[in-house]
């Protein structure tokens, strides 16, 4: 826990080093399908696919599908090299100036450091990223962590296939490599919601998200109010 307490006063204060600059506040709502289909007993294909709209629905902001593989090293240790493929529109008031489609080559790894009956887990996740527009392709490459609480209501879920638990989470996005200039921090995502655990394979979440961008002029700044919408259903292929 306090390791946790740590990590949250240091994303703080890196937020706030980075909070000059002119900050819009917009509304977006995300919608999510995520699973782990086994293939064997370590080895399983992660899928997502997030439907990220602005304006609450009006309109597109990010189109998202993941395809990864993850590997079960151990019972608290996962990796996942990955592929997502990304098509980012313009949208509100500092928009980009054309549509672009992103190829991420990614690797992540998961460790769970459960606290009694509460789940603790840390991700860990590297992006190459090649980014088309009609001009021209970008390469960047971009680090990310997030830490995740998933906290059970009542004490029936941990002996239970069913029940509701909170959770929170909190992910920095930092830009590294050659070409990132002044533009380091680039994003924090805060997360706070409610879970329904439907079985032992499958759950929804709703919640709500601050998702706070860095722009690539490292100046301008969103500040973008995001109602979540997730399911997830893992099952054997």
């Amino acid at each position: 826990m306090k390791r946790i307490i740590l990590i949250t006063i240091v994303l703080n204060a890196i937020a706030c080093s980075v909070s000059y600059g002119q900050t819009v506040n917009q509304f977006h709502s995300w919608w999510t399908y995520s699973g782990n289909h086994s293939i064997s007993e370590k080895t399983s294909i992660q899928t997502l696919y997030s439907m990220r709209r602005h304006d609450f629905v009006e309109n597109w902001q990010q189109s998202l599908l993941r395809l990864g593989v993850n590997y079960k090293v151990s019972k608290n240790l996962t990796v996942t090299p990955g592929y997502d493929w990304v098509v980012t529109f313009p949208y509100g008031e500092q928009p980009i100036a054309q549509r672009t489609t992103e190829h991420r080559l990614t690797l992540q790894a998961v460790v769970k450091n459960p606290l009694g009956a509460v789940a603790l887990s840390h991700r860990y996740r590297f992006e190459q990223r090649y980014i088309e527009s009609i001009s021209n392709t970008l390469s960047r490459q971009r680090l990310r962590y997030r830490f995740i609480l998933d906290i059970p209501l009542s004490k029936a879920l941990a002996t239970s296939q069913n029940g509701w638990f909170l959770t929170f989470f909190n992910e920095v996005f930092v830009n590294v490599g050659n070409d990132v200039g002044n533009h380091i921090f680039d994003q924090d995502w805060t997360y706070l919601g409610l879970g329904y655990k439907i079985d032992s394979s499958s759950n929804i979440k709703f919640g709500y998200m601050n998702q706070y961008v860095v722009k690539s002029n490292n100046s301008s700044r969103e500040s973008n109010h995001t109602l979540m919408i997730s399911v997830s259903k893992n099952f054997s292929l």
